[in-house]
Protein backbone atom coordinates (compact mmCIF):
# COMPACT_ATOMS: atom_id res chain seq x y z
CA UNK A 1 0.00 0.00 0.00
CA UNK A 2 1.30 3.51 -0.99
CA UNK A 3 0.54 6.28 1.63
CA UNK A 4 2.20 10.20 1.80
CA UNK A 5 3.80 10.65 5.51
CA UNK A 6 5.12 14.11 5.86
CA UNK A 7 8.34 13.65 8.41
CA UNK A 8 11.09 15.96 9.15
CA UNK A 9 14.33 15.85 7.80
CA UNK A 10 16.31 15.18 10.99
CA UNK A 11 13.90 12.77 11.78
CA UNK A 12 13.67 10.38 8.57
CA UNK A 13 18.02 11.16 8.71
CA UNK A 14 17.91 9.58 12.07
CA UNK A 15 15.64 6.92 10.71
CA UNK A 16 17.81 5.97 8.19
CA UNK A 17 21.18 5.41 11.06
CA UNK A 18 18.65 3.43 12.84
CA UNK A 19 17.32 1.17 10.47
CA UNK A 20 20.63 0.98 8.89
CA UNK A 21 18.51 1.97 5.67
CA UNK A 22 19.33 3.90 2.89
CA UNK A 23 15.82 4.61 1.37
CA UNK A 24 13.06 6.10 2.67
CA UNK A 25 10.43 3.61 1.99
CA UNK A 26 12.12 0.30 3.78
CA UNK A 27 13.32 2.55 6.32
CA UNK A 28 9.94 3.87 6.97
CA UNK A 29 8.51 0.22 6.63
CA UNK A 30 11.45 -1.22 8.75
CA UNK A 31 10.72 1.13 11.79
CA UNK A 32 6.02 0.70 11.61
CA UNK A 33 6.97 -3.06 11.16
CA UNK A 34 9.37 -2.92 14.61
CA UNK A 35 6.62 -0.45 16.61
CA UNK A 36 3.99 -2.78 15.49
CA UNK A 37 6.02 -6.01 16.77
CA UNK A 38 6.90 -4.41 19.96
CA UNK A 39 3.50 -3.43 20.67
CA UNK A 40 2.28 -7.18 20.31
CA UNK A 41 5.27 -8.02 22.57
CA UNK A 42 3.90 -5.84 24.98
CA UNK A 43 0.61 -7.07 25.02
CA UNK A 44 1.53 -10.77 25.44
CA UNK A 45 3.68 -9.91 28.28
CA UNK A 46 0.69 -8.19 30.07
CA UNK A 47 -1.77 -11.45 29.31
CA UNK A 48 1.26 -12.79 30.99
CA UNK A 49 1.60 -11.43 34.04
CA UNK A 50 -2.01 -11.40 34.28
CA UNK A 51 -2.17 -15.49 34.77
CA UNK A 52 -4.54 -15.07 31.36
CA UNK A 53 -2.08 -18.49 30.38
CA UNK A 54 -2.02 -19.69 33.76
CA UNK A 55 -4.48 -22.97 33.08
CA UNK A 56 -2.44 -24.53 30.09
CA UNK A 57 1.14 -24.95 32.93
CA UNK A 58 -1.48 -26.27 35.35
CA UNK A 59 -0.77 -30.20 35.34
CA UNK A 60 -4.49 -30.74 35.32
CA UNK A 61 -5.09 -28.42 32.70
CA UNK A 62 -7.44 -30.65 30.24
CA UNK A 63 -8.14 -28.18 27.16
CA UNK A 64 -11.24 -30.27 26.35
CA UNK A 65 -12.94 -29.44 29.52
CA UNK A 66 -12.91 -25.99 28.29
CA UNK A 67 -16.16 -23.63 28.07
CA UNK A 68 -16.76 -22.80 24.31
Amino acid sequence: MRITVDLDDDVLDDLSKITGEKKKSPAIAKAVEEFVRMKKMREFGRLLREGAFAEAFDEDYDPSKLDR
